[in-house]
């Protein structure tokens, strides 16, 4: 090892430039030369829009992409993997394969998502964040297959996560223990700006159901108990409650059945509602207060209520500083413009099941500009993810993951730092016990 911490990369220095550094031009050679490949696999994602947990074009897509990429047989390819529609596909240099191969190999994961929103297609851009996570793994595996000697011992692995829309597929993953041994993972989603970081925040959804007792409502009103006016009070209650909310607090429902018919005075009604926090400790607090507010609405109006929570609750995004750092010394060699730091961390955010995977593997979340100024969740953003202006953004930003990948495989202390990094935000968080 070197005095300043970096592992030797074979081949020697050019032009004044480290071997790292023309390394990592070789990893952004590697994507350039696949960009057709990849905008023709992007497109392919997005002129097929499907929901959470239904993504089999897409699945099928990616699965042939990297079956068929070549070389020919270079990355293990496991369809289906724990989800019907996950896949884990895997590369690692030949030396590695080796039985008697020591030391373990350093494992890199690079998360695609590919679902889409009900109505109007991939106005989140998963497209491209597909489309990012498979340019990187190609430009790390790219780079390291030019070495003229073995490179260190690492294994890249890409992992196919559906249903982050809806359902958490990144949480059914990590329960069927697809992170285990993972020791760094990155992935990076569209936006309007550039921002190693944005304070993803916790969520919680609910169903409530009110269950009353129908009537006729001219003839016989006060024989029944209206379930529609439980539904609005709870609306109510929460709405008188937002005074009190914090500033950073999210609450956002809707009325999904209200009754059938005016003249019967409805038995049963729905509301579906999502709470957010900066961490789970305080969507705890939101989430209890905003139960009671529930609670009462059934009490006041002589109801029965039943709240269930989601399958899955998101957690915050932890951030690593050390991680998002390099990721912007990378992006700024790219051209890459990034927003303050002051901004990055106060700024708007909504929540992702990348949060629970920032709960047991260090990992980095960065979202990137596309070309347009189009919000997302909008018909407007769903034109801009598949338009030929994207591919540029979305190729920079996979060169840059894959730079800062590649300083965590020939940078021990930079490695060592995230580590350390990560350990701190979980003893923040009172997740301690989690990596003990």
């Amino acid at each position: 090892m070197r005095p300043g911490g970096e592992r030797p990369v074979e081949g020697g220095a050019c032009n004044g430039r480290s071997e790292l550094e023309l390394l990592k031009l070789r990893s952004a050679e590697c994507i350039d030369e696949a960009a057709e490949r990849l905008g023709a696999l992007s497109r392919a994602i997005w002129s097929q829009p499907e929901l959470a947990y239904e993504e089999h074009h897409a699945h099928r897509v990616l699965t042939h992409f990297f079956e068929r990429e070549p070389p020919a047989a270079s990355w293990a390819v496991q369809p289906h993997y724990q989800l019907p529609t996950a896949f884990r596909a895997e590369w690692e240099p030949p030396e590695a394969r080796a039985p008697s191969a020591t030391p373990r190999p350093l494992h890199l994961g690079f998360l695609c998502e590919y679902d889409a929103l009900p109505g109007i297609g991939h106005a989140c851009g998963h497209n491209l964040i597909a489309e990012v996570g498979a340019a990187a793994a190609l430009g790390v595996r790219g780079a390291l297959e030019g070495l003229p000697r073995p490179p260190p011992p690492v294994k890249v692995v890409v992992l196919g996560t559906p249903a982050e829309e809806d359902g958490g597929g990144k949480i059914d993953l990590i329960e069927a223990g697809a992170f285990t041994n993972l020791d760094v993972v990155f992935m990076a989603h569209p936006s309007q700006e550039n921002a190693a970081y944005l304070p993803d925040m916790a969520e919680h959804d609910v169903t409530v159901k009110y269950y009353g007792k129908a009537s006729h409502s001219a003839s016989y009103p006060w024989e029944g108990l209206n379930a529609l006016d439980a539904a609005v009070l709870a609306y109510n209650n929460l709405s008188v409650f937002r005074q009190q909310m914090k500033p950073t607090w999210r609450v956002h429902g809707i009325i999904k059945n209200g009754g059938v018919k005016p003249n019967i005075i409805p038995s049963y009604s729905e509301l579906i509602y999502y709470f957010r926090a900066p961490s789970m400790k305080e969507l705890q607090v939101l989430t209890k207060k905003a139960e009671d507010c529930f609670r009462a609405a059934a009490l006041a109006s002589g109801c029965t209520v039943e709240i269930k929570g989601g399958a899955h609750d998101y957690y915050n995004v932890l951030p690593n500083k050390s991680l998002w750092k390099a990721y912007m010394e990378n992006g700024r060699k790219l051209g890459i413009e990034f927003i303050s730091e002051d901004t990055m961390l106060n700024g708007p955010s909504g929540s992702t099941d990348f949060g629970n995977v920032t709960f047991v593997v260090p990992g980095i979340h960065p979202y990137f500009h596309i070309g347009s100024n189009a919000l997302n969740h909008t018909e407007q953003y769903t034109e801009a993810a598949g338009s030929q202006e994207a591919q540029f953004y979305t190729l920079r930003t996979a060169k840059a993951l894959a730079m800062t990948a590649l300083d965590v495989i020939f940078k021990p202390e930079l490695l060592e730092g995230i580590r350390e990094d990560f350990k701190l935000k979980l003893q923040e968080e009172q997740f301690v016990n989690a990596v003990e």
